[in-house]
């Protein structure tokens, strides 16, 4: 009797997961292509956006290359990535302007430490902060600290 009960509950909650799953899951509309996004890939825009302290210019940073370094301590920080390099797109909110730019920041953080003998760029990057190839929004200035030190960036 006890075995019955224990085998019952084991499908109810097969059956309960897989139709969890289920609703989880979305179904492409067309069988060929994979037009919808899962909702574990899912990523709203506005977290990889960032806005300057007036709020008329929001920027968006993909990541363009990444080192192959290895993370130093990867017990104490999580899995991160280290940034080569880095393509930063300005939009122009009252003119709708759009800017672009690529930036070598392993190239920019040498020459500020070559002139200025100091660099506070941090290029290692948490990889759960990297979104379809996006920077979220809140890594933004680590990344051009740099680069915004040496009028590269007006932002």
């Amino acid at each position: 009797m006890v075995e019955d009960d224990l085998a019952e509950s084991n499908i109810e909650t097969k059956e309960n997961e897989m139709h969890s799953k289920s609703l989880l899951e979305t179904v492409s509309e067309s069988k060929g292509t994979q037009s919808r996004v899962s909702f574990e890939e899912f990523t709203d825009e506005r977290t990889l956006v960032s806005y300057d302290a007036f709020g008329n210019k929001q920027m968006k940073i993909k990541v363009l290359e990444v080192s192959d370094e290895n993370p130093p301590s990867k017990w104490k920080f999580g899995d991160r990535v280290k940034v080569s390099k880095i393509l930063v797109t300005i939009k122009h909110l009252t003119s709708q302007e759009v800017e672009e730019g690529e930036f070598d920041i392993e190239a920019i953080e040498r020459e500020l430490a070559e002139k200025r003998h100091y660099t506070s760029t941090n290029r290692w990057v948490p990889t759960t902060d990297i979104k379809n190839g996006y920077v979220v929004g809140s890594k933004h200035t680590t990344l051009i600290s740099d680069a915004s030190a040496l009028d590269y960036i007006v932002f």
